[in-house]
């Protein structure tokens, strides 16, 4: 125990001022959006994208170009739900729901391009073959169908973000970013009561319908 907690806090010695704010700004954020998420608000969108702006430079720092895309492709679908939702004030994309057989075969292939497209970038940057350059090809997969059944407000969103935020927190301790690591761990938590208040939310919808 004495010595893993040596590992971590040894990592805070290279840490600059700037590094510790941006990255506690980028969590604070990032906190707000999920719990906002959770709430069924449409604040999700705008608290994550000032959190995803900052990732992607913390990220860059650290050499993780797949949670890099990953950012870069939640800065999008932010403002494709911030569009979405805010359209859906009489229509369906206001409603939680569930998802169909097509939405199957979209989830399948975008989990496949963005593996494929972080795969090659790993490959470009020559860095493809390092154990968790595999695990972060496969959480980024995870993350793009995650983030694409949210805006879409698909209650199916949860498992995926889930899954991915479990799988990454490895990672972020041992790249060194210990702030982060442990802010997955809180995203984690939040996530399984967000899951649960969509769920009453459906069943409630259900209900009155």
């Amino acid at each position: 125990m004495t010595e893993f907690t040596e590992y971590l806090f040894r990592q805070f010695d290279t840490y600059t001022p700037l590094q510790l704010s941006l990255e506690l700004t980028a969590i604070f954020f990032g906190l707000l959006s999920v719990v906002f998420s959770a709430r069924n608000s449409i604040l999700v969108y705008p608290t994550g994208l000032v959190s995803t702006l900052i990732f992607v430079y913390i990220y860059a720092t650290a050499e993780l170009y797949g949670d890099i895309i990953i950012n870069i492709y939640y800065f999008y679908m932010s403002v494709y739900g911030w569009v979405l939702w805010t359209r859906g004030t009489n229509d369906n994309h206001l409603k939680i729901t569930t998802i169909k057989g097509k939405d199957n075969l979209k989830c399948l292939s975008i989990f496949i391009f963005s593996v494929i497209f972080v795969a090659l970038v790993y490959y470009w940057f020559g860095m493809f073959g390092l154990w968790w350059t595999y695990v972060d090809t496969f959480t980024t997969g995870l993350f793009f169908v995650g983030m694409w059944l949210l805006a879409k407000r698909k209650i199916e969103n949860w498992a995926y973000l889930i899954a991915g935020d479990v799988i990454v927190i490895g990672i972020y301790f041992y790249k060194g970013l210990i702030f982060t690591a442990l802010f997955y761990i809180l995203l984690t938590i939040i996530a399984i009561f967000g899951y649960r208040e969509w769920k009453k939310i459906l069943h409630n919808q259900r209900r009155l319908q």
